[in-house]
This record gives C-alpha cells, structure tokens and sequence, in this order.
C-alpha cells in the first residue's frame, strides 16, 4: 500500500501548495503519480465546493464564485494560471519554434499572458455565478477532476518539447497507458457519480479541448511542456462549467 499512498501525496505535491512531509518522495516517479491527478482535483474542488457552502449565504453567488476561484488559487499556488499565461505570451509573441521555447522559460508576463489571465479569471468566476444554483458544486468538482485528467493523454501521446528539462519533461513522453487507463477511471468514476446522465457532455467538452490543444502544441513547438499541460487544465476547467452554464 505504500507505493500508492507515495504517488498520491507525490501528486499533490506537485499539483498543490499543501504542505507533503512523506518521506523519500522521489519526483522521478511523477509520471507514475500523474494516475493521481484526478485525485486532487477531487481534492481542490471539494474544498472549493465546502466553500462555497460556508459563504453563498453572507456574499450572494457572484462574490462567492470569486471567493471560491481565489481559494483554489491559492490551493494550487497559480500553477495552472502561471503555465497559462506562459503559453499565451510564447504563442501569441512567438514567431519560431526557438522563440516559443524561449518565451516559455521566461518567468515574466507579458501582454498577451496579462490577457488571458484577466480572461480565464473573468470566466471561471462568471460562469460559476451563472451555473444553475441546485448544480453549482457538481460542476465545481468535476471541472477540477476533467481538468486534471487532461495531463495523462497529453504525457502519453506527445514528447516532451524542451527533452527532460522542467517538470512537464518528467511526464510528457514517459506516461504510460497505465497510468493513463488509472486516471481515466478515477477522473470518470467521481464525475459520473456527481453529473449522472450530464456527465458526457463535460466529459466530451474536455476531451475536445484535450486533442485540439495537444494537436496544436506539436504542431507550434513540436511536443508539450509543463505550462502546455497547465493551459489545458485552465481551458478545460472553463469548458465544464460552460457546459453547465449553457445546458441548464
């Protein structure tokens, strides 16, 4: 049992800013521990959705969803947000290969970064305001589990753009279908049980978001990198909850 609780706390090490005092963590293992995500989406959407629950009633829906969206920011210390505006920048100001690659490394924001920060911040907390009031936690959760799973295909199918280097070249081209197969059950099992008969619709949205965005990176630099694999976790978050905001 002591391979999996390791993997576990490794992912949510590596996905979130709570304080991990397992021993003999070794981050060589992430691509073992991607299996996991979902899990700790499970985790940051339900102390998002406990949140919401303790404040809806004091603040009104629309300053809840900002309370919620800025906990589970500080949850996962930015991480997501941070490989978001990376991207943004590297393929909005990139003109070559070379170019994206070195505006990716680059930990300063530009305008294109800024963008589309202000964007998914705007969205995310729209969105959750919009969700119908009976749906809001279900959706909560299950856009942070989606979102989460979307670094397992992404690991399995595309190399790793700048080789080894950086966390994404720990997982991308070394996830195996295994890992694969495991999180995929752990993301659809949480998902199906909380949307029922909604849930493909998220689940679809999600794997369309998946394939485009991965489709795009090879295509732009050739392979994906950790902050690759954060912008599609923030695009498919916002691709569940609008799927709960149209459908309703």
């Amino acid at each position: 049992m002591i391979g999996p609780l390791e993997d576990m706390a490794l992912a949510m090490q590596f996905m979130t800013r709570v304080p991990i005092r397992f021993k003999s963590l070794d981050a060589a293992r992430l691509n073992r521990a991607s299996a996991w995500f979902p899990m700790v989406g499970l985790f940051v959407g339900g102390l998002g959705a406990i949140c919401y629950r303790a404040v809806v009633s004091h603040l009104g829906r629309s300053l809840t969803a900002l309370v919620v969206v800025l906990v589970m920011i500080v949850v996962t210390g930015g991480l997501h947000e941070d490989g978001l505006a990376d991207c943004a920048d590297a393929f909005g100001g990139g003109w070559t290969r070379e170019d994206r690659l070195r505006i990716l490394k680059d930990s300063r924001i530009g305008s294109f970064g800024a963008i589309a920060l202000v964007l998914s911040l705007g969205a995310r907390v729209l969105l959750l305001a919009t969700l119908p009031a009976g749906r809001v936690l279900s959706y909560l959760v299950s856009a942070q589990v989606l979102a989460r799973w979307t670094p397992l295909p992404l690991g399995a199918v595309l190399q790793p753009a700048r080789g080894p280097e950086g966390q994404g070249g720990r997982i991308a081209g070394r996830t195996s279908w295994f890992a694969f197969v495991l999180g995929s059950v752990l993301a659809l099992a949480p998902v199906c049980c909380l949307l029922r008969l909604s849930a493909w619709q998220p689940v679809l949205a999600t794997l369309a978001i998946t394939v485009v965005s991965g489709m795009y990176y090879q295509r732009r630099i050739g392979g994906v990198t950790g902050d690759c694999m954060g912008a599609t976790i923030q695009l498919s978050e916002i691709a569940v909850y609008l799927c709960g905001a149209w459908m309703r």
